[in-house]
């Protein structure tokens, strides 16, 4: 029978203990009985949005479902270590995007050692261990020659070698976390050290390595998110693009200069802030968007175009609820969480820059 503990949940002018349990049951109630959880009922299950849910589910102490998602990625990984973009409504025989994407496929490791620091569960990390490895090896085998990663493998085989920053950033988050698994495991591996350090480099140094996305909200926070960016380079980037992507009162832009403010942007802004130790700014972005929450379901509108004062897309998602549950449960210090994203006990890799780990 799963649980819930949503103690650590509570924050003000965001959520209640009753709030936070029914945001937990609205989860709950998108996860099919095998493990998946799509979007939303109907629609379809991306593996990176899967896991953000089920990471969720193990800050509430739902743990038994979040590792009931896992499970359901180590059963349809595919032999070569990835997973299809798309899965209608989470149905492993209906793919409905059959390319491979990197950080999709990186994120597992994010989860999995999430949930390890969750619960303890040794036999857990043995279990995934080879789920994980063979995803990261996957994930590699796209790592440009400048330490970029390319973002998409197409179904017939064909590598993209351009790179996306957000994707890159998340990915290198994915790769400390391996990293930390493998550490844990006493099983080292010093190649995912060295593409890991190359990965931060290319982050912090040369823009010029990624597509030019910088319209994108996750292109500005995520590579503090991610961990590339920490102190005052993090500082630097937040500021410099506060103005143009936060809507006082209303949320984060998900595109500048477009009017719509989206609640899974907002809510990883607001954890990105926490990772900078910017609590207060951090709460006020949870606060502002709590205009998304549907009090029927517990679950978060995806947007909001305040222009047309219109919620868009018409969808409650799973990951949103998630995010915004992540960023909230770092707030109140759970352990987990606060480990997995404050990045304290998670391995730097190999910086370039001075051929040493850091």
């Amino acid at each position: 029978m799963t649980t819930s503990r949503t103690e650590h949940l509570v924050l003000p002018g965001v959520l209640t203990a009753e709030q936070a349990a029914e945001t937990v049951a609205g989860i709950l109630g998108v996860q099919r009985e095998d493990g998946a959880i799509p979007w939303f009922r109907g629609h379809h299950l991306d593996p990176w949005d899967h896991v953000e849910a089920a990471m969720a589910l193990d800050a509430s102490g739902a743990h038994e479902a979040a590792e009931q998602a896992y499970l359901w990625l180590a059963r349809h990984q595919l032999a070569d270590g990835s997973w299809y973009a798309a899965y209608a409504d989470g149905d492993p025989d209906h793919v409905t995007d059959r390319g491979r994407e990197t950080n999709f496929v990186a994120y597992v490791a994010v989860g999995v050692w999430h949930h390890y620091l969750s619960t303890g569960d040794d036999t857990f990390l043995d279990r995934l261990w080879p789920t994980v490895y063979a995803a990261v090896e996957w994930v590699l085998r796209l790592q440009q020659p400048g330490g970029q990663i390319g973002w998409r493998r197409d179904d017939d085989g064909t590598p993209t070698a351009d790179a996306l920053l957000t994707g890159c950033s998340s990915v290198h988050h994915a790769l400390r976390c391996a990293l930390a698994i493998a550490e844990q495991r006493e099983e080292p591996q010093p190649d995912w050290e060295l593409a890991a350090g190359a990965l931060r480099h290319a982050i912090r140094h040369h823009p010029e390595r990624f597509l030019d996305k910088d319209r994108y909200s996750m292109d500005w926070y995520y590579p503090v998110l991610g961990g590339a960016l920490t102190d005052a380079e993090a500082k630097e980037r937040i500021e410099e693009g506060w103005d143009r992507f936060v809507v006082p009162g209303l949320g984060v832009r998900c595109v500048a200069p477009n009017p719509w403010v989206t609640g899974g942007e907002s809510a990883e802004l607001a954890l990105a802030l926490w990772v900078m130790g910017e609590s207060d700014r951090a709460l006020e972005v949870l606060q502002s968007i709590q205009h998304l929450r549907d009090p029927e379901t517990g679950l978060y509108w995806t947007g909001y175009v305040f222009d047309d004062e219109a919620i868009w897309p018409v969808e409650l998602t799973a990951w949103t609820a998630g995010s915004l549950l992540l960023a909230v449960s770092a707030l109140g210090g759970h352990e987990a969480t606060c480990a997995v994203f404050g990045g304290d006990r998670l391995p730097r890799g190999l910086d370039p820059d001075c051929c040493a780990e850091v």
